[in-house]
């Protein structure tokens, strides 16, 4: 059968055939006999009654097997993937569900990883290709996951084996629908410019008077083309002499109407650091403004320092994303980045490019908190950069610095892609591992040191 690949030309695509007993090509398998779940075949079954392949545990913990199919490839050609997913009874389907694709050569056995790798000091040395990770993608109506990735091959690849799992769970089953595994056109790019702001709005006492400083940077940002110009933590309170609390302000209120006019005016989205009042509760708050000059969200800050939790300031509770025309965006502030869980949270939630406003913090940290997640992090603060205390930067899915601001009153703009693949020697496409491999906690007990020797 032929279908439309990305670009909308005609492709050879390999689809499931509609046989009961065994559909052709496709197999079961399990690392041990003794570990192997029940495997079944549903003829009828399935997104559209075309066939499912069912695995269950059958109450027997630590079962681990998949099916299996093996098509042929070309090296240096793009693949795409496409299966649905419905489970039951999983404590946790992303870990217990995964799906891969290992690139084969004609004797079935690994091949040599010859596409770009992040580290660039390794050039040369030989690699093995790990298994490629689709991840999950949207839900549909009678609770079928998507699942789905692409890729380019290994130029030494012949084939490709699609495997998929279930595994590590004593009472669940998963149903798998209409895999689908076809040549594809190199997927599009999706270049985003990204900006943080380096200022210290010293002049002035209001909120009036802090805010109206950052204009002028907007709207460089805005002549430079950004998507998205991070300003800093709170900075209709800094240096204004004045308690936290009398800078806060409701959201929306007068910074966003006032930063608004201004996304609008450059057609760019804004994270701004401000103080954000509810009520009697005073909140430090990233707020998302979009270029239609509305508040598109806000984040508050989880993790509070001593000065902010004694002076009446509430942490917030949730890691909230949000839908650009970009792609998605998670904010963080200033303290967070002491705090792997906060980046991770937000990744989980699908944050492509983290946001944040931060007064102060270790720049390796941001390191830290870009490359373990793989996102892009676009850090806007009021420090110095001799003094090494936190960069006014965008940084990469590797770490790196691509754009750092120097000196007072400038920008960091980097252009990136958030389609373009961060591969490592041995690991692949680490973020797509994330999705599958991170640990899942189940209701985390409280922070409960070891006991110091010497203490009473």
């Amino acid at each position: 059968m032929h279908v439309l690949g990305l670009s909308g030309t005609a492709v050879l695509a390999f689809a499931l055939p509609a046989l009961a007993a065994s559909p052709g090509g496709w197999s079961h398998a399990a690392p041990r006999s003794e570990i192997e779940p029940r495997f079944s075949y549903m003829e009828q079954g399935g997104r559209g009654g075309k066939g499912a392949f069912v695995a269950e545990a059958g109450g027997r913990d630590g079962v681990n097997g998949y099916w299996s199919r093996t098509f042929p490839v070309a090296g240096g050609k793009h693949y795409r993937f496409r299966v649905y997913r419905r489970t039951e009874r999983l404590e946790w389907p992303q870990q217990s569900t995964p799906v891969t694709v290992e690139w084969l050569d004609p004797n079935g056995r690994q091949v040599l990883d010859d596409r770009p790798l992040a580290e660039n000091f390794l050039k040369g040395f030989a690699a093995w290709t790990p298994p490629e990770y689709p991840t999950d993608q949207r839900v549909e109506s009678g609770g079928w996951t998507e699942v789905a990735g692409a890729w380019p091959a290994p130029s030494t690849a012949t084939q490709a084996v699609l495997k998929m799992y279930f595994r590590w769970d004593a009472d669940g089953r998963v149903e798998w629908s209409d895999p689908v595994f076809e040549e594809a056109a190199p997927p599009a790019g999706r270049k985003v410019r990204l900006a943080a702001v380096h200022y210290r709005p010293r002049e002035g006492r209001t909120p009036e008077e802090k805010r109206r400083q950052f204009a002028p940077l907007i709207r460089e940002a805005g002549r430079r083309k950004a998507d998205l110009v991070v300003l800093p933590e709170t900075l209709t309170y800094f240096q204004s002499g004045a308690p936290m609390a009398a800078a806060a302000e409701p959201v929306p209120g007068p910074s966003t109407v006032y930063f608004g006019e201004l996304a609008r005016e450059n057609n760019l989205y804004i994270v701004a650091g401000l103080v954000e009042r509810e009520g009697h509760l005073v909140y430090n708050v990233a707020v998302l403004i979009g270029p239609d000059g509305k508040v598109a969200g806000k984040y508050r800050k989880v993790t509070l320092p001593d000065g902010e939790a004694n002076g009446g300031v509430t942490p917030g509770r949730d890691y909230p994303v949000f839908s650009t025309r970009f792609g998605t965006l998670g904010m963080m502030i200033c303290y967070d980045g002491f705090f792997p869980e906060v980046a991770r949270e937000l990744t989980k939630r699908g944050a492509e490019v983290i946001a944040w406003p931060v007064w102060g913090c270790n720049p390796d940290l941001a390191r830290a908190r870009a490359v373990e997640n793989h996102v892009y992090l676009v850090s806007s603060t009021y420090e110095d950069v001799s003094r090494n205390w936190m960069l006014t930067a965008v940084w990469a899915h590797t770490g790196e610095l691509l754009s750092l601001a120097k000196d007072w009153g400038t920008l960091a703009v980097a252009e990136v892609d958030l389609n373009a693949t961060t591969r490592w020697r041995s690991l692949g496409d680490f973020k797509s591992k994330l999705q599958r491999h991170v640990p899942m906690i189940p209701a985390a007990p409280a922070f409960e040191p070891a006991p110091r020797p010497g203490l009473r």
